[in-house]
């Protein structure tokens, strides 16, 4: 694995202890919910999500393509 990826419920947390361990901000959900396989069902809570790279070059791995 070269991320780690948490999901905070906006509504309830600020994500403050994500921050403060250097965990980055990329973003929100669209409130869809895992179960929505149509694309259909939303008013789920919209939630932030952070990552964590894992090692130093996470985006240039996850950048270059398939390795062999």
């Amino acid at each position: 694995p070269l991320l780690l990826e948490t999901l905070v419920d906006a509504s309830r947390f600020r994500g403050t202890c994500y921050r403060a361990a250097n965990w980055i901000y990329v973003g929100q959900t669209t409130g869809r919910g895992r179960m929505d396989r149509e694309h259909k069902a939303h008013g789920q809570v919209i939630k932030d999500i952070y990552l964590y790279p894992l090692v130093s070059d996470a985006k240039q791995r996850l950048c270059s393509g398939p390795t062999r």
